[in-house]
């Protein structure tokens, strides 16, 4: 009895301490070439009601802009960083004192340290395999010496892949993957012991993008007609199967009462054609439908803790997962809201306030070029691999540009993203600046936003995003053929 009575007492001065809050929050993430002012995107976050916001990454001004705001914060160690943290208790004592105590003492409301972001992602091919779980125990150390660990708890957002149920559709034959199931088994023990939440990323539309066969209305959260009965727990969306496949795989290795964190959860609205904004607003509202109710799913009822992913597009993400990476925000760029949508305070979001954009000019294929020249194939492909062109393509909104559309948005995307400068619309006797917006129907030719506010700017601007091969060929291959 007096074993209980402690038990009760700890998880009861831990609720206190913590203060779970099942509201709404949002992934903020920074892959970006012009960032908005954190000032201004933390204001922006409490006119919407959102009450927590999850962060990759330790971002200086990012945190400092979260000083006594009232927004609980998930602080994130990128994977890079934990073959380090593994073998150096001292490069984690390091971390923490620099990144969640110096914080802390000035007023950061931070409850969460997450260690690596998917590390066990399949694709990754085992990278992590040997560092994530010493860098948690490390991080945890960590934070026990700097007096944190009632506070601020460890977590690891982990990908959904972390599980299955083999080729049955029932959450009840659930278990964690074979591959990693010893490694997830340490990890959930540890996170149990410590009072910690595991961490999860659900992404229906991730299901819909690998099948094509995937029925689309089992994505969403209006209505299925085709449910699966589990045992007597009815399912209709692949969310609630997804989730509850986890609680089933927690349940069936000894840990039935860990408490779950959805990390990410979201749709994207461009760069697939079921990536669009009808399909986003539906989804994201049928979530948060459910969130404002406290649906919950079949095996845990009640509320759920949630961060819708994400905050803003980000023009500099890889796409190597795919084009629509660039394009998961539930505002754009410049923090304008991409549709309406009802956070549970309001029944419209409001974007941040007081955006400086560059001149009214775009950068286009001038009506002298000659298309046949050989420069025009070399021009795009330069300028999509230093821009963002993944708003072209087979079913996405500027994807029925003709040939002249096509290369002027290579061009422009590369203009912007260049700040306007004069040497970034001198394609070889091919471009001219305009004032006359391009822009047609869904297809919007869009002006940069001032200033680059982001401590982790991306070297050299969009030349740090990498080549986006496939997309590429796509736009050279439409506009030639």
């Amino acid at each position: 009895m007096g074993s209980f009575t402690g038990s009760v007492v700890a998880l009861l001065c831990f609720n206190v301490l913590v203060g779970f809050v099942f509201g709404i929050g949002v992934n903020w993430g920074t892959q970006d070439t012009h960032a908005l002012p954190p000032a201004s995107v933390v204001k922006m976050l409490k006119d919407n009601g959102i009450q927590k916001v999850k962060l990759f990454d330790a971002d200086y001004n990012i945190l400092s802009a979260l000083r006594k705001s009232g927004l609980q914060v998930m602080v994130g160690i990128p994977n890079e960083m934990l073959y380090g943290l593994a073998n150096s208790v001292a490069a984690a004592e390091n971390w923490v004192s620099k990144n969640i105590s110096s914080h802390v003492s000035n007023g950061v409301d931070i409850r969460y340290a997450a260690v690596g972001n998917e590390p066990l992602l399949s694709t990754f091919n085992g990278s992590f395999l040997t560092t994530i779980f010493p860098a948690l125990q490390n991080i945890q150390s960590a934070l026990i010496k700097a007096g944190l660990s009632n506070q601020v708890k460890v977590t690891i957002p982990l990908n959904a892949d972390v599980y299955d149920s083999g080729t049955s559709t029932k959450p009840s034959d659930g278990d964690f993957r074979a591959d990693t199931k010893d490694l997830m088994v340490n990890i959930v023990k540890f996170l149990s012991d410590n009072g910690a939440p595991f961490t999860v990323n659900i992404y229906p539309f991730i299901s819909l993008y690998n099948d094509p066969s995937f029925p689309a209305d089992y994505a969403f959260f209006d209505g299925y007609s085709s449910s699966i009965d589990d045992n007597g727990k009815i399912y209709q969306n692949v969310f609630d199967a997804n989730h509850d496949t986890l609680v089933w795989s927690l349940q069936k290795n000894g840990f039935s009462n860990l408490s779950i964190i959805v990390g990410e959860i979201g749709w994207p609205t461009d760069g697939d054609q079921n990536a669009n904004l009808q399909y986003a607003q539906r989804f994201n509202q049928g979530f948060m439908t459910r969130i404002k109710n406290n649906v919950g799913t079949p095996m845990r009822p009640g509320p759920v803790d949630a961060y819708l992913f994400s905050l803003v597009d980000e023009d500099a993400k890889s796409i190597q997962p795919g084009n629509f990476e660039r394009h998961w925000g539930l505002f754009y760029f410049d923090g304008t809201p991409k549709y309406q949508l009802s956070l549970g305070t309001a029944n419209a979001i409001v974007g941040v306030s007081g955006v400086k954009y560059l001149a009214k000019k775009w950068c286009v294929v001038s009506p002298s070029a000659n298309l046949d020249d050989p420069q025009v194939p070399l021009s795009v492909s330069y300028a999509c691999e230093r821009a963002d062109c993944t708003s072209l393509g087979y079913g996405t909104s500027c994807g029925n540009l003709d040939i002249r559309g096509n290369i002027s948005y290579a061009f422009n995307s590369y203009y912007q993203v260049h700040d306007q400068l004069d040497t970034a619309c001198k394609f070889p006797n091919l471009s001219t600046v305009t004032t006359s917006d391009p822009s047609t129907g869904d297809c919007k030719f869009r002006i940069m936003i001032e200033g680059d506010y982001s401590s982790s700017s991306l070297n050299g601007r969009a030349g740090a995003l990498g080549k986006p091969l496939c997309l590429i060929l796509f736009v050279l291959l439409f506009t030639f053929l």
